[in-house]
């Protein structure tokens, strides 16, 4: 499991919220939150953070180094 699968659960069981009730606070498909809090590593940013918004946080692409 991910760090941020692992966090998502965490909040929602914290905020007391299913998975349906997250997807549909959030905006995003039942299917989404799912696959979300089982690792998915090819989940879309966007809807990602249409959930992490619910907490109060964001995920940013992390910044490229200088080679």
């Amino acid at each position: 499991m991910t760090r941020l699968a692992q966090y998502i659960k965490a909040k929602r069981k914290e905020f007391g919220l299913t998975q349906v009730d997250l997807s549909q606070k959030s905006g995003v498909g039942l299917r989404f939150v799912r696959e979300m809090e089982q690792g998915k590593e090819t989940l879309r940013l966007d809807k990602v953070n249409q959930v992490l918004a619910l907490f109060g946080a964001e995920m940013v692409p992390a910044k490229a180094t200088e080679s």
